[in-house]
């Protein structure tokens, strides 16, 4: 008889190890594909990988794995130190009330929070569609004429129309004007931006802006004080001037007033946070950015636009700047590469499910709150600061301290930055109660003012808070979208409908190399929507904030011990923005040295086409390094380059593992050049999924690295956002991390600028990595480090016989990701890469990263996160088009009338009556025994991209245009 061994109680308790959940190959695939790379263990593959120069002499200090109930319990308990208080503070941030449906059925939805960027746009329509509706509706509030899928924030937003304005304007001006009751932390975002350009900026009353040559201006429409301007003849007499006017507004109350276009404005931007988003302690929310058409060339961000499809059926796909950064690098208008599409996509279903007349109560229930609070405080002989408002009430009282202290002790928050006043922002979840409330913090009982009373008065009476001028007369939201999904049952079939258009990593593998689309678990999204984490004010005292203070203390502490960093900052809400945050400090540190001259960045041809638009961002010249036929950096040209910018080099820009999935063995003597020249590494955080708990970049010998938390730390891609980019930092460059104008953050330069508009940048999402840390812990990082290596190994060994691998390291090992090469096929068949990527679609297979860094190929990245069983079927998938390939190689299908030509297929394809192609239909759809167990169908075929371009439409086409 065979005896079972008993297990220990701490044995039996390895069940509930989330490690196991997110790694995906196990015991027995882990052994079978170590014995087809022919290696007895994963130790002795890692050997083979990565150099043992710079692996880490001793494991991470993060302490042991904690189970998801266990981190779950310890993180609520933390959270509960948030104070709950309601926030009037405003400022660009409100309360807002997620509609339930789009809470659960969007935001809480893998297949809304695991999709990727649309590169691949057949595979992508839903989301396509959700943008260009938000697309229009940032249109119909602006007035403007072509529109962006979203930007990060507002302040960046507004400093991205500063450098608009700069690229397009004919004025010779280098001057800048922002007025002075636009939000500071625009005004602080702005100025960093225009330092590290060179422009010189002016902050004043905004009806001075004229009198000065200025090539732009930024205003704010309804000021920062609520107070809300007709700046008509002031844009007119600016734009006189040959200036590009930009004005920032408020989505919501441009549901009342009229659209900036009609003022005359260039640009228009804002937050969209109020349509649905919580405040999340500042983020993350979708900013709009509209400007006119003639400046469509110098747009940054993300544009969608309405194609065709190869059967004549409309298509949407990303226009123009579909990859803008990778082709034009230091000539880019912007480094950001994504947007924020699922906070985009939460305002678009928030627009779409209220719909017009919904959206103008909301706004006018809003705007009665201001008024009847107003006409209270002027009853009582209160000085209002401004004398027209939508949402905001600036007033000034003898005994503002003893104010503030009874509005705190109600646990009220007042906004108190403004001189000498205090202001009230209300909110869509503002209630009559809550205004009762504000009269007795502000007024003292007995004050006697009845809500109701005053109601009724502004009724009978009318509202003049809005100057006539002002009042919105144009119409909104006029499109059929916008008027026929008001009930429960519609929208969610609506959302539904465009989810099913969409591939996302809960139907299947997603093997982008470079993005890491990894494993984004269920345990780790649960907190972001926590109340304590989701409805904080980011301007809140910082003693209601101590659960989020520290969060972010102890995953910063863990980030730190990851890196080999000394400091780390956690406002860049993007993986561009950690780039660009990072320069900054790099040009900070040297100019605080005496050295400002320095202006070279060095940056190897194969990097992130952002690296070379964030080095033009810090007004550095970029000079590139070219790299060896192994396609590692040529350590001679660097040598030589590094030598002949001497004194005047900054730094270099060096993504490691290499863009071309490999460990390069020189990457430490690298670093030593480029400090011998008195140069600053900057190591791209892209790839640090092949680093951690092996190495780091700290101990590799860099001074700052972003890290993509979307990526390595689990934060899910959300469809092309959101993102987070901390930078992590060597001691000497800490005290160059970007600060802010309205939280001041320890440990770095008092006087140093923002670079995000939150002081924590996205810090609604950090507890997503917060808790991917705590569940895996010291070993479980380093586990996934390895099996992201082996899983990535194993891809290469497979496909290496069909596709060759193009590039490999010194042992014949790839790092986390291969690129394999299609050259040769193309040449021999006239297939090409983007066939492949399009016959994967029909497998239900999201292409890998395509013709980047290398033209012609594919960039593999299969992440820890996969099973063995998983990369079987993609690489069965591979291997059938690779004989598909063949035949057309050999003449028996011509290279028109192949599956890859036709590819991908849709249903309406297979049922088409005229098939008259040289494949069977069943074939065509069902082109191995596992995709007939799972079927996805794309809903378009092959797109013209050059059509779209060619004419392009960025708004929601009509009902006609569909049918």
């Amino acid at each position: 008889m065979t005896h079972t061994a008993v297990k220990t109680l701490t044995q039996l308790a390895k069940h509930d190890e989330f490690i196991q959940r997110h790694i995906g190959p196990d015991a027995a695939e882990t052994a079978a594909m170590l014995q087809e790379l022919g290696v007895d263990s994963i130790e002795q593959l890692i050997a083979q990988t990565v150099p043992q120069s710079i692996r880490l002499p001793k494991p991470l200090a993060i302490g042991d794995s904690r189970t998801e109930v266990d981190a779950l319990a310890y993180l609520k308990a933390a959270a509960s130190k948030n104070k709950m208080y309601k926030s009037y503070i405003g400022m660009g941030y409100h309360p807002t009330l997620t509609p339930h449906v789009i809470l659960r059925n969007v935001l809480e939805n893998p297949g809304w929070y695991t999709a990727y960027t649309p590169y691949q746009p057949e595979i992508a329509q839903g989301r396509l569609e959700s943008l260009l509706n938000f697309q229009q509706l940032s249109l119909d509030l602006t007035g403007m004429e072509l529109a962006s899928a979203s930007l990060l924030d507002e302040a960046t937003a507004a400093a991205e129309a500063m450098a608009l304005a700069k690229r397009v304007t004919k004025s010779k001006s280098n001057l800048y004007f922002i007025a002075d009751d636009v939000h500071p932390q625009t005004i602080d975002v702005v100025k960093t931006r225009a330092e590290m350009f060179g422009f010189d900026i002016v902050v004043g009353k905004a009806n001075e802006a004229a009198e000065q040559d200025v090539f732009g201006a930024l205003l704010q429409y309804p000021t920062t004080n609520g107070d809300i301007r007709n700046d008509s003849a002031l844009i007119a007499a600016l734009q006189a001037k040959k200036a590009i006017v930009a004005v920032a507004t408020d989505p919501m109350a441009l549901m009342l007033l009229k659209a900036p276009g009609e003022l005359g404005a260039d640009v228009v931007l804002g937050s969209m946070q109020r349509f649905g988003v919580p405040m999340a302690f500042g983020g993350p929310h979708a900013a709009f950015f509209a400007t006119r058409d003639a400046y469509k060339r110098s747009m940054p961000g993300r544009i969608i636009g309405v194609s065709k499809d190869r059967r004549g059926n409309q298509a949407l796909r990303m226009a123009m700047q579909t990859r803008e950064q990778h082709i034009r690098r230091e000539k880019a208008n912007s480094n950001i590469c994504t947007a924020q599409v699922l906070l985009a996509n939460i305002a678009s279903f928030y627009a779409v499910y209220h719909g017009p007349q919904g959206l103008k109560d909301i706004a006018g229930r809003i705007h009665r709150s201001a008024d009847i609070f107003a006409a209270g405080l002027k009853a009582k002989g209160v000085a209002l600061v401004n004398s027209h408002w939508f949402d905001t009430v600036t007033f000034k009282v003898a005994d503002r301290a003893a104010v503030v202290a009874r509005a705190l002790a109600a646990g009220v928050n007042l906004r108190t930055d403004v001189a000498d006043s205090l202001a009230v922002s209300f909110s869509e979840a503002t209630q009559a109660g809550d205004i009762a409330q504000l009269f007795d913090i502000v007024l003292g009982a007995g004050h006697g003012l009845d809500v109701n009373a005053l109601d009724a008065q502004i009724v009978a009476n009318g509202s003049t808070s809005i100057p006539a001028d002002l009042v919105r007369t144009s119409a909104v939201l006029s499109h059929p979208v916008f008027n026929q999904y008001h009930s429960e049952t519609e929208i969610l079939r609506y959302i539904k409908k465009l989810e099913n258009k969409d591939l996302a990593l809960n139907h299947s593998m997603i093997s982008l190399g470079s993005c890491t689309m990894k494993l984004n678990a269920t345990a780790e999204m649960i907190p972001i929507t926590w109340p304590e984490f989701a409805s904080l004010h980011p301007f809140v005292p910082r003693d209601q904030a101590e659960g989020y203070y520290q969060m972010i203390n102890e995953l910063g502490d863990w980030l730190v011990n990851i890196t080999g960093y000394d400091n780390i900052s956690m406002q860049p809400n993007s993986g561009a923005q950690g780039e660009y945050a990072g320069m900054v400090a790099i040009r900070k540190y040297h100019e605080s040295r005496g050295e400002g001259h320095r202006n070279i960045c060095l940056i190897p041809v194969s990097a992130h086409g952002t690296n070379p638009a964030t080095a033009a961002m810090t007004n550095y010249e970029v000079v590139l390094v070219d790299c060896d036929k192994s396609g590692n950096i040529d350590m001679a040209d660097l040598k030589a380059k590094a030598a002949e910018v001497g004194d005047r080099l900054a730094a270099i820009m060096v993504t490691y593992p290499s863009t071309h999935g490999v460990f390069e063995e020189t990457i430490a003597e690298l670093c030593e050049v480029i400090h011998s020249y008195g140069g600053q590494v900057y190591m791209d955080g892209a790839n640090m999924n092949a680093q951690v708990g092996l190495t780091s970049p700290g101990f590799i010998g860099s001074d700052v690295s972003h890290l993509n938390l979307h990526k390595t730390f689990c934060i899910p891609h959300g469809g092309g956002g959101p993102g987070m980019g901390p930078i992590g930092v060597k001691s000497h460059l800490a005290p160059f991390l970007p600060n802010h104008a309205v939280v001041k953050i320890d440990g770095t330069g008092a006087s140093n600028g923002a670079v995000s508009a939150a002081p924590f940048g996205s810090a609604g999402i950090l507890p997503i990595s917060w808790m991917y840390i705590a569940m895996m812990g010291s070993e479980g990082l380093k586990q996934a480090t390895e099996f992201a290596i082996l899983n990535a190994n194993y891809v290469a060994k497979k496909l290496n016989p069909h596709f060759p691998v193009l590039y490999v390291g010194t042992h014949g090992r790839v790092a986390h990701e291969c690129i394999i090469d299609i050259r040769p096929l193309k040449e021999a068949s006239g297939i090409t890469e983007m066939d492949i990527a399009k016959r994967l679609m029909d497998f239900g297979y999201h292409s890998p990263t395509m013709s980047f860094p290398v033209a012609g190929t594919l960039m593999i990245e299969p992440t820890e996160s996969e099973s063995k069983a998983e990369l079987d079927k993609f690489i069965e998938a591979m291997t059938t088009i690779r004989a598909e390939i063949a035949k057309v190689e050999a003449g028996e299908w011509t290279v028109d009338n192949n599956p890859l030509a036709y590819a991908p297929h849709t249903m309406a394809d297979i049922l088409d009556p005229s098939w008259d192609r040289a494949y069977e239909r069943t074939y065509a759809a069902f082109p191995a025994q596992f995709v007939a167990e799972n079927k996805f169908w794309p809903t378009v075929t092959r797109i013209d991209d050059v059509y779209g371009d060619r004419n392009l439409m960025c708004s929601c086409p009509s009902p006609e245009a569909y049918r």
